[in-house]
């Protein structure tokens, strides 16, 4: 049975993961900051749900710890934040900055190298990371300037990540989801959840040593770094 575990499963896309994949009969494990509070999570049939706050080192070798010898095939880091919506340039915002890339660039890290001997214990082996459109240098339209750059980072991040793992056997996909209806992405976004996350496991599936480090949207279409 594959194994797979979501970050940031209490909401939104990671908790259409934890819906989908449970569905299919994978073995879920279900991470989020406060499992109790997490209703809807709970209420999924046969999902393990753990404690983690992604943007703290401790939390993360707390789960590795409870996860020693448990092999895992997907890893997927979808856990973020949007941070201040238009901080302006001629402004500071320094707290905010700071969060926005601890829990959205350093989180991925620190969750993927606590938990990376459990991805060489598994079959697949596949560490994901959902980004955004938004960390496309080359696309940058101004504006979002803290979550902008904390996904920037993260995309740069984890290239390296798939270069340096690549003799561990580790696929590494750095995926958009594109813009969801979600508490994150708002009602006006386009794309439900649902169709979301159909698109990103069949990425996610298709994902090889071959492919690994790709910078792809939902649907596969390559996006400039």
């Amino acid at each position: 049975m594959t194994t797979i575990l979501v970050t940031g499963a209490n909401r939104g896309i990671g908790l259409e993961f934890v819906r989908q994949y449970a569905g299919g009969g994978a073995n879920v494990i279900a991470c989020c900051r406060k499992p109790a509070r997490a209703e809807a999570l709970n209420a999924i049939p046969g999902v393990r749900v753990m404690e983690l706050d992604v943007g703290d080192a401790t939390s993360a070798d707390r789960l590795a710890t409870a996860l020693q010898g448990v092999a895992i095939d997907v890893l997927i880091n979808c856990a973020g934040i949007f941070g201040h919506a238009r901080p302006s340039t001629a402004q500071s915002y320094y707290d905010e900055f700071v969060n926005t890339f601890r829990v959205n660039s350093i989180g991925p890290l620190i969750v993927s190298q606590a938990l990376r001997r459990n991805l060489m214990l598994g079959r697949d082996k596949k560490l994901v990371t959902l980004t955004s459109v938004l960390g496309s240098i080359a696309e940058h339209g101004g504006g979002w300037l803290s979550y902008r750059a904390s996904k920037a980072a993260i995309n740069s991040i984890m290239r390296g990540v798939a270069r340096d793992w690549a003799g561990d056997g580790i696929a590494v996909g750095i995926l958009h989801p594109g813009w969801v209806r979600t508490d994150m992405g708002g009602p006006d976004a386009p794309i439900t959840p649902d169709e979301s996350v159909r698109g990103l496991r069949a990425r996610i599936a298709e994902l090889s040593p071959k492919t690994s480090g790709r910078y792809l949207d939902y649907l596969g279409k390559e996006i400039a770094w």
